[in-house]
Protein backbone atom coordinates (compact mmCIF):
# COMPACT_ATOMS: atom_id res chain seq x y z
CA UNK A 1 0.00 0.00 0.00
CA UNK A 2 1.30 3.39 -0.90
CA UNK A 3 -0.80 5.44 1.52
CA UNK A 4 -0.29 5.13 5.28
CA UNK A 5 -3.24 6.67 7.15
CA UNK A 6 -1.52 6.28 10.54
CA UNK A 7 2.10 6.61 11.57
CA UNK A 8 3.87 6.03 14.86
CA UNK A 9 5.28 8.85 16.91
CA UNK A 10 6.68 8.92 20.46
CA UNK A 11 3.24 10.04 21.59
CA UNK A 12 1.57 7.05 19.91
CA UNK A 13 -0.45 6.50 16.73
CA UNK A 14 -0.84 9.68 14.69
CA UNK A 15 -3.12 10.48 11.74
CA UNK A 16 -1.49 13.17 9.54
CA UNK A 17 -4.63 13.74 7.44
CA UNK A 18 -6.70 14.49 10.54
CA UNK A 19 -3.92 15.87 12.77
CA UNK A 20 -4.89 13.75 15.77
CA UNK A 21 -3.47 10.95 17.91
CA UNK A 22 -5.23 7.78 19.08
CA UNK A 23 -4.66 6.80 22.74
CA UNK A 24 -1.51 8.94 23.03
CA UNK A 25 0.79 8.29 25.97
CA UNK A 26 1.77 11.96 26.24
CA UNK A 27 -0.34 15.15 26.18
CA UNK A 28 -1.25 16.19 22.62
CA UNK A 29 -3.41 18.87 20.99
CA UNK A 30 -6.14 16.45 19.84
CA UNK A 31 -6.68 12.91 21.14
CA UNK A 32 -9.15 10.19 20.20
CA UNK A 33 -9.53 7.76 23.12
CA UNK A 34 -10.67 4.14 22.81
CA UNK A 35 -11.52 3.55 26.49
CA UNK A 36 -11.01 4.77 30.03
CA UNK A 37 -8.15 2.59 31.31
CA UNK A 38 -5.23 4.68 32.50
CA UNK A 39 -2.75 3.29 29.96
CA UNK A 40 -4.98 4.46 27.08
CA UNK A 41 -6.76 7.47 28.55
CA UNK A 42 -4.52 10.14 30.05
CA UNK A 43 -5.29 13.64 31.25
CA UNK A 44 -3.80 16.83 29.85
CA UNK A 45 -4.78 16.75 26.16
CA UNK A 46 -6.03 19.91 24.48
CA UNK A 47 -9.15 18.21 23.10
CA UNK A 48 -10.57 14.71 23.51
CA UNK A 49 -13.03 12.85 21.29
CA UNK A 50 -14.46 9.65 22.82
CA UNK A 51 -17.73 7.93 23.62
CA UNK A 52 -19.92 9.67 26.18
CA UNK A 53 -19.22 6.94 28.72
CA UNK A 54 -15.45 7.14 28.26
CA UNK A 55 -15.56 10.92 28.70
CA UNK A 56 -17.59 10.47 31.89
CA UNK A 57 -15.16 7.85 33.19
CA UNK A 58 -12.17 10.09 32.47
CA UNK A 59 -13.87 12.91 34.38
CA UNK A 60 -14.51 10.57 37.34
CA UNK A 61 -10.90 9.43 37.38
CA UNK A 62 -9.08 12.70 36.63
CA UNK A 63 -11.54 15.47 37.45
CA UNK A 64 -13.69 17.61 35.20
CA UNK A 65 -10.65 19.54 33.95
CA UNK A 66 -8.93 16.48 32.44
CA UNK A 67 -8.96 18.21 29.03
CA UNK A 68 -9.50 21.71 27.67
CA UNK A 69 -12.42 20.58 25.51
CA UNK A 70 -14.30 17.35 24.97
CA UNK A 71 -16.53 16.02 22.20
CA UNK A 72 -18.84 13.02 22.28
CA UNK A 73 -18.32 10.56 19.44
CA UNK A 74 -21.78 10.17 17.90
CA UNK A 75 -21.94 8.73 14.41
CA UNK A 76 -19.36 9.69 11.81
CA UNK A 77 -17.19 12.71 12.56
CA UNK A 78 -15.21 14.54 9.92
CA UNK A 79 -11.73 15.60 11.08
CA UNK A 80 -9.53 17.22 8.47
CA UNK A 81 -9.28 14.86 5.53
CA UNK A 82 -10.70 11.75 7.21
CA UNK A 83 -13.93 10.46 8.73
CA UNK A 84 -13.79 8.69 12.08
CA UNK A 85 -16.40 6.51 13.76
CA UNK A 86 -16.52 4.63 17.06
CA UNK A 87 -17.72 1.01 17.37
CA UNK A 88 -18.16 -1.18 20.50
CA UNK A 89 -15.05 -3.08 21.61
CA UNK A 90 -16.52 -5.29 24.35
CA UNK A 91 -13.68 -4.49 26.75
CA UNK A 92 -15.14 -2.16 29.41
CA UNK A 93 -18.06 0.25 29.63
CA UNK A 94 -17.71 2.86 26.87
CA UNK A 95 -14.85 1.07 25.11
CA UNK A 96 -14.70 1.51 21.35
CA UNK A 97 -12.78 0.60 18.25
CA UNK A 98 -11.97 3.65 16.16
CA UNK A 99 -12.33 3.47 12.38
CA UNK A 100 -10.47 6.01 10.25
CA UNK A 101 -11.76 6.20 6.67
CA UNK A 102 -11.99 8.57 3.74
CA UNK A 103 -8.36 8.30 2.75
CA UNK A 104 -7.69 4.78 1.45
CA UNK A 105 -6.89 2.42 3.03
CA UNK A 106 -9.35 2.38 5.93
CA UNK A 107 -8.02 1.41 9.35
CA UNK A 108 -9.60 0.16 12.57
CA UNK A 109 -7.75 0.72 15.86
CA UNK A 110 -9.13 -1.67 18.46
CA UNK A 111 -7.50 -0.32 21.61
CA UNK A 112 -8.26 -3.30 23.85
CA UNK A 113 -11.12 -5.60 22.91
CA UNK A 114 -12.87 -8.79 23.97
CA UNK A 115 -15.28 -11.19 22.32
CA UNK A 116 -16.57 -13.12 25.32
CA UNK A 117 -20.02 -11.94 26.46
CA UNK A 118 -19.77 -9.19 29.06
CA UNK A 119 -22.98 -7.96 30.67
CA UNK A 120 -21.19 -4.87 32.00
CA UNK A 121 -20.66 -3.30 28.56
CA UNK A 122 -21.77 -3.36 24.93
CA UNK A 123 -20.54 -6.36 22.91
CA UNK A 124 -17.71 -6.24 20.37
CA UNK A 125 -18.77 -5.60 16.79
CA UNK A 126 -16.85 -6.62 13.65
CA UNK A 127 -15.81 -3.55 11.65
CA UNK A 128 -14.58 -4.16 8.07
CA UNK A 129 -11.30 -2.43 7.25
CA UNK A 130 -8.18 -2.59 5.11
CA UNK A 131 -5.79 -2.33 8.06
CA UNK A 132 -6.64 -3.96 11.39
CA UNK A 133 -4.70 -2.63 14.40
CA UNK A 134 -4.87 -5.18 17.19
CA UNK A 135 -3.57 -5.58 20.71
CA UNK A 136 -1.63 -8.73 21.57
CA UNK A 137 -2.01 -8.95 25.36
CA UNK A 138 -2.66 -12.71 25.29
CA UNK A 139 -1.24 -13.46 21.84
CA UNK A 140 0.33 -16.82 22.63
CA UNK A 141 -1.22 -20.21 21.75
CA UNK A 142 -1.16 -21.22 25.44
CA UNK A 143 -3.77 -18.56 26.29
CA UNK A 144 -7.20 -20.12 25.86
CA UNK A 145 -9.52 -18.54 28.37
CA UNK A 146 -12.19 -20.73 29.99
CA UNK A 147 -15.89 -19.99 30.34
CA UNK A 148 -16.09 -17.10 32.83
CA UNK A 149 -19.30 -18.46 34.35
CA UNK A 150 -17.45 -21.70 35.12
CA UNK A 151 -14.78 -19.65 36.91
CA UNK A 152 -17.48 -17.88 38.93
CA UNK A 153 -18.83 -21.34 39.72
CA UNK A 154 -15.50 -22.12 41.38
CA UNK A 155 -15.86 -19.02 43.55
CA UNK A 156 -19.40 -19.89 44.59
CA UNK A 157 -18.38 -23.49 45.33
CA UNK A 158 -15.64 -22.20 47.60
CA UNK A 159 -18.08 -19.87 49.39
CA UNK A 160 -20.36 -22.84 50.01
CA UNK A 161 -17.48 -25.05 51.17
CA UNK A 162 -16.03 -22.46 53.58
CA UNK A 163 -19.00 -20.58 55.09
CA UNK A 164 -16.89 -19.27 57.98
CA UNK A 165 -14.38 -17.55 55.70
CA UNK A 166 -14.65 -14.32 53.72
CA UNK A 167 -13.75 -14.39 50.03
CA UNK A 168 -11.71 -11.40 48.89
CA UNK A 169 -11.71 -11.03 45.10
CA UNK A 170 -9.03 -8.83 43.55
CA UNK A 171 -10.45 -6.99 40.55
CA UNK A 172 -9.42 -3.72 38.92
CA UNK A 173 -11.72 -0.77 39.48
CA UNK A 174 -12.82 -0.15 35.90
CA UNK A 175 -14.36 -3.06 34.07
CA UNK A 176 -13.15 -6.16 35.87
CA UNK A 177 -14.89 -5.43 39.18
CA UNK A 178 -18.21 -4.75 37.47
CA UNK A 179 -17.85 -7.80 35.23
CA UNK A 180 -17.24 -10.06 38.22
CA UNK A 181 -20.30 -8.62 39.95
CA UNK A 182 -22.45 -9.19 36.85
CA UNK A 183 -21.15 -12.75 36.49
CA UNK A 184 -22.12 -13.43 40.10
CA UNK A 185 -25.60 -12.05 39.43
CA UNK A 186 -25.90 -14.13 36.24
CA UNK A 187 -24.96 -17.20 38.27
CA UNK A 188 -27.88 -16.53 40.62
CA UNK A 189 -25.97 -14.96 43.51
CA UNK A 190 -28.34 -12.30 44.86
CA UNK A 191 -26.79 -11.71 48.29
CA UNK A 192 -25.13 -8.37 49.06
CA UNK A 193 -21.66 -7.95 47.56
CA UNK A 194 -19.22 -5.82 49.54
CA UNK A 195 -16.90 -3.44 47.71
CA UNK A 196 -13.81 -1.46 48.62
CA UNK A 197 -14.26 2.30 48.62
CA UNK A 198 -11.99 2.65 45.59
CA UNK A 199 -14.66 0.91 43.50
CA UNK A 200 -17.61 2.99 44.66
CA UNK A 201 -17.60 5.82 42.09
CA UNK A 202 -17.23 3.56 39.08
CA UNK A 203 -19.81 1.08 40.37
CA UNK A 204 -22.22 3.96 40.96
CA UNK A 205 -21.59 5.15 37.41
CA UNK A 206 -22.32 1.69 35.98
CA UNK A 207 -25.57 1.67 37.92
CA UNK A 208 -26.45 5.07 36.45
CA UNK A 209 -25.86 3.62 32.99
CA UNK A 210 -28.32 0.81 33.55
CA UNK A 211 -25.89 -1.98 34.49
CA UNK A 212 -27.83 -3.93 37.19
CA UNK A 213 -25.11 -4.65 39.73
CA UNK A 214 -27.59 -5.41 42.49
CA UNK A 215 -27.11 -4.86 46.22
CA UNK A 216 -23.64 -3.42 46.78
CA UNK A 217 -22.46 -2.44 50.23
CA UNK A 218 -19.30 -0.76 51.50
CA UNK A 219 -16.56 -2.94 52.96
CA UNK A 220 -14.35 -0.06 53.98
CA UNK A 221 -15.90 0.71 57.37
CA UNK A 222 -15.85 -1.47 60.46
CA UNK A 223 -18.99 -3.58 60.83
CA UNK A 224 -18.19 -4.99 64.23
CA UNK A 225 -16.74 -8.43 64.69
CA UNK A 226 -14.74 -10.12 61.95
CA UNK A 227 -17.36 -12.85 61.88
CA UNK A 228 -19.84 -10.39 60.39
CA UNK A 229 -18.15 -11.00 57.02
CA UNK A 230 -18.21 -14.80 57.28
CA UNK A 231 -19.44 -16.22 53.99
CA UNK A 232 -19.33 -12.81 52.31
CA UNK A 233 -17.83 -11.91 48.92
CA UNK A 234 -15.74 -8.73 49.00
CA UNK A 235 -14.32 -7.14 45.85
CA UNK A 236 -11.36 -4.82 46.05
CA UNK A 237 -8.38 -3.58 44.03
CA UNK A 238 -5.58 -6.16 44.34
CA UNK A 239 -3.34 -3.55 45.98
CA UNK A 240 -5.68 -3.48 48.99
CA UNK A 241 -4.75 -7.02 49.97
CA UNK A 242 -1.28 -5.91 51.07
CA UNK A 243 -2.71 -3.29 53.42
CA UNK A 244 -4.15 -3.56 56.92
CA UNK A 245 -7.60 -3.15 55.30
CA UNK A 246 -7.65 -6.87 54.44
CA UNK A 247 -7.03 -7.88 58.06
CA UNK A 248 -10.57 -7.03 59.10
CA UNK A 249 -11.97 -10.13 57.39
CA UNK A 250 -12.19 -13.63 58.92
CA UNK A 251 -9.56 -16.04 57.55
CA UNK A 252 -10.00 -14.65 54.02
CA UNK A 253 -9.73 -16.72 50.87
CA UNK A 254 -7.64 -14.54 48.54
CA UNK A 255 -8.95 -14.64 44.98
CA UNK A 256 -7.89 -12.73 41.89
CA UNK A 257 -9.89 -12.30 38.67
CA UNK A 258 -7.56 -11.93 35.68
CA UNK A 259 -6.60 -13.59 32.44
CA UNK A 260 -3.10 -13.76 33.89
CA UNK A 261 -4.30 -16.29 36.46
CA UNK A 262 -3.66 -18.94 33.80
CA UNK A 263 0.00 -18.46 34.73
CA UNK A 264 0.39 -20.32 38.02
CA UNK A 265 3.59 -18.49 38.93
CA UNK A 266 1.72 -15.18 38.89
CA UNK A 267 -0.93 -16.56 41.22
CA UNK A 268 1.72 -17.85 43.63
CA UNK A 269 3.60 -14.55 43.58
CA UNK A 270 0.44 -12.73 44.65
CA UNK A 271 -0.47 -15.26 47.33
CA UNK A 272 -3.68 -16.14 45.51
CA UNK A 273 -5.49 -19.15 46.95
CA UNK A 274 -8.28 -19.19 44.36
CA UNK A 275 -7.26 -17.91 40.89
CA UNK A 276 -10.18 -16.94 38.64
CA UNK A 277 -9.28 -16.87 34.94
CA UNK A 278 -11.59 -14.07 33.79
CA UNK A 279 -10.22 -11.95 30.96
CA UNK A 280 -11.43 -8.80 29.23
CA UNK A 281 -9.10 -9.32 26.25
CA UNK A 282 -9.16 -11.71 23.29
CA UNK A 283 -7.25 -14.95 23.79
CA UNK A 284 -5.28 -16.75 21.06
CA UNK A 285 -8.22 -18.50 19.34
CA UNK A 286 -10.31 -15.32 19.40
CA UNK A 287 -7.46 -13.19 18.07
CA UNK A 288 -6.71 -15.51 15.15
CA UNK A 289 -10.42 -15.96 14.43
CA UNK A 290 -10.93 -12.18 14.36
CA UNK A 291 -8.14 -11.66 11.86
CA UNK A 292 -9.49 -14.51 9.74
CA UNK A 293 -13.06 -13.17 9.82
CA UNK A 294 -12.17 -9.55 9.08
CA UNK A 295 -9.60 -10.59 6.48
CA UNK A 296 -7.77 -7.24 6.38
CA UNK A 297 -5.09 -6.49 3.80
CA UNK A 298 -2.68 -5.78 6.68
CA UNK A 299 -2.61 -6.47 10.41
CA UNK A 300 -0.69 -4.12 12.68
CA UNK A 301 0.14 -5.23 16.23
CA UNK A 302 0.32 -2.49 18.85
CA UNK A 303 1.26 -3.86 22.27
CA UNK A 304 1.61 -7.18 24.02
CA UNK A 305 3.18 -10.41 22.78
CA UNK A 306 3.81 -9.67 19.11
CA UNK A 307 6.10 -12.42 17.85
CA UNK A 308 3.68 -15.34 17.86
CA UNK A 309 0.86 -13.54 16.06
CA UNK A 310 3.28 -12.10 13.51
CA UNK A 311 4.55 -15.62 12.85
CA UNK A 312 1.01 -16.96 12.56
CA UNK A 313 0.14 -14.24 10.04
CA UNK A 314 3.25 -15.08 8.00
CA UNK A 315 2.31 -18.77 7.92
CA UNK A 316 -1.20 -17.78 6.78
CA UNK A 317 0.22 -15.62 4.02
CA UNK A 318 -1.02 -12.46 5.69
CA UNK A 319 0.83 -9.15 5.77
CA UNK A 320 1.52 -8.06 9.35
CA UNK A 321 3.92 -5.78 11.16
CA UNK A 322 4.65 -4.73 14.73
CA UNK A 323 4.23 -1.12 15.80
CA UNK A 324 6.20 -1.60 19.02
CA UNK A 325 4.31 1.09 20.89
CA UNK A 326 5.35 1.62 24.50
CA UNK A 327 3.52 2.91 27.53
CA UNK A 328 0.52 0.57 27.48
CA UNK A 329 -0.57 -2.15 29.90
CA UNK A 330 0.23 0.12 32.85
CA UNK A 331 -3.18 -0.85 34.22
CA UNK A 332 -2.84 -4.62 34.27
CA UNK A 333 -5.48 -7.06 33.19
Amino acid sequence: MTVTPLITRPEGLYCPAGDFHIDPVRPVARALITHGHADHARAGHGAVLATAQTLDIMALRYGEGFTQSRQVADGQVRIGGVTVSFHPAGHVLGSAQIKVAGAAPSVVVTGDYARQPNAACAPWEPVPCDIFVTEATFALPVFRHPDPLAEIGKLLASVAAFPDRAHLVGAYALGKAQRVIMLLRQAGYDAPIYIHGALQKLCDYHLSQGVPLGDLRPATVARGKKGDFAGAIIIAPPSAFAATWAQRFPDPVICFASGWMMVRARARQRGVELPLVISDHVDWPELTATITELNPSETWVTHGREDAILRWCALQGRVARPLRLVGYEDEPE
